[in-house]
């Protein structure tokens, strides 16, 4: 189980013209004991451990949607023998990657929301 995380919140005169709302994107996975959260961004990735087992996908999803966020639950996909295609290494193509998805058309946080509600990766 994870969730992909879109936000609209940005320093980057770069990314305004993406848009609103899905500037950038980040996944939360499901694991023993709590969330692992994955961020990366421009200058460097961060990683945290949420250890809270009890807190549901829900509800974890409806506080990150009060804070302002995007939320598209989603799952990881068996990864592929063969190597990932290469792109720039953006926001989308990390959490593209931890997820198992090889979209290539996909590159911008608001294709990858569509892709995932669409594509069959949504979990209602």
């Amino acid at each position: 189980m994870a969730l992909v995380v879109f936000s609209g919140r940005t320093d980057l005169w770069w990314l305004r013209p993406l848009r609103p709302g899905f500037r950038h994107c980040l996944v939360i996975l499901r694991e023993a004991g709590g969330w692992i959260v994955y961020d990366p961004m421009a200058h460097g990735t961060d990683l945290a451990f949420l250890a809270c087992a009890e807190l549901s996908p829900g509800r974890l999803a409806a506080w990150l949607i009060q804070q302002g966020y995007i939320v598209a639950p989603a799952r990881r996909r068996p990864f592929q023998p063969r190597p990932s295609p290469w792109v720039p290494f953006t926001c989308v193509e990390a959490v593209k990657r931890v997820l198992g998805i090889r979209a290539r058309r996909v590159v911008t946080p608001w294709q990858l929301y569509r892709w995932l509600v669409g594509g069959g990766m949504f979990d209602a």
